[in-house]
């Protein structure tokens, strides 16, 4: 059982700013929870106290219940993977993975099982003897992680490390270390800005922003509900309209919506799979730009006033620019506040 606990951690630096600012979470037996969040949110930063890399101003960190707070990185129990993958190029694949068993003085026969062992795992038989610089990208990532499964840690920590690789590697990685994490049943905290990565492997989501937490919560919930503006703009696509409600009715240029709030100004929240177009003689958007995928089609709309909002449409072929259009909204979030205040 390997459980990490994290409370009110802070960390402040010269001048007083938070980086990180009284965040508590925490990461259940073999669970894989992802921060995400902007460049300066803090994401990274705590990462790095985790793992000892980073002392915290204030609070504590547990690893089932052993409080780890001041100890160095190579008395923790933790492994971390970073996203330069830090690989020695003066030594092969193998002595990579060898070393920190050598620190631990364990015997050649036993290192030797250990390190041909996680390079099978990671997809790497038959590469022990290659050097560093021989490897793709891709490869050396793969080095970068078994060289951290190799000391067999409690909690693996994972720091961007697919940002330098292309997209189609990084899928491909993605899918590949969920896979191996899930089959060892190793906790994981990892550290991403990009939602489709969070969204895909987490089993768990923490938005960050400005050092704290502005929601937390699995992967579908956070996308389908998001309760604050930041985190509606910022997981996946949304249109946010900015308008005024009056009498139970939502008002943005042409563009109308019964919200049955309270009077007053309100952010309208919609994905672009939830609003529908229709073709019409009285519209409340005009077609700006069809786009086509082969899967489906995203249509860039201007209302009246120039603000530009996005449909995702099964046919794009039906759609062209210039094109007057009616918009019927499926689903909506409303805000007012920084807090949602309606969904539907």
């Amino acid at each position: 059982m390997s459980v990490l606990h994290i409370a009110e951690v802070t960390k402040t630096f010269s001048g007083g700013t938070h980086a990180v600012n009284s965040f508590s979470l925490d990461v259940a037996d073999g669970e894989l929870v992802c921060l995400l969040g902007p460049s300066g949110s803090g994401k990274s930063t705590l990462l790095r106290m985790v793992g000892g890399f980073e002392q915290p101003t204030s609070g504590r960190i547990t690893i089932d219940g052993e409080d780890v707070t001041h100890l160095p990185p190579e008395r923790r129990p933790t492994g971390m993977v970073f996203q330069s993958h830090a690989l020695w190029t003066h030594m092969n694949v193998f002595k990579n993975l060898a070393f920190g068993l050598k620190l631990r003085r364990m015997p050649a026969g036993e290192i030797r099982e250990k390190v041909e062992a996680v390079l099978e795992l990671v997809g790497l038989a038959g590469y022990g003897d290659r050097m560093t610089n021989q490897l793709s990208g891709g490869q050396q990532q793969r080095v970068a992680l078994a060289r951290s499964l190799v000391l067999e840690p409690k909690i693996l920590l994972l720091d961007e490390p697919f940002a330098s690789l292309d997209q189609h590697l990084r899928e491909r990685l993605r899918e590949e270390v969920r896979d191996i994490q899930q089959r060892l049943g190793i906790t994981t905290l990892f550290v991403t800005h990009g939602q489709d990565e969070a969204l895909s492997m987490a089993d768990r989501i923490v938005v960050m922003a400005n050092g704290k937490t502005e929601q937390m919560g699995r992967p579908d919930v956070v996308y389908r509900d998001p309760k604050t503006p930041f985190v509606a703009g910022f997981i996946g696509t949304m249109n946010l309209v900015e308008g005024e409600v009056t009498n139970g009715q939502f008002t943005r240029s042409d563009f109308t919506f019964p919200l049955p709030i309270a009077d007053g100004p309100a952010t309208l929240a919609i994905r672009p799979e939830a609003l529908d177009l229709t073709a019409s003689d009285t519209p409340k958007a005009t077609v700006h730009r069809v786009t086509d995928y082969g899967s489906h089609g995203l249509v860039d709309l201007d209302l009246a006033d120039g603000t530009r909002l996005k449909s995702m449409v099964a046919h794009p072929d039906l759609f062209r620019t210039g094109q007057g259009v009616d918009l019927k909204p499926r689903a909506v979030a409303a805000y007012r506040n920084n807090q949602q205040i309606f969904r539907s």
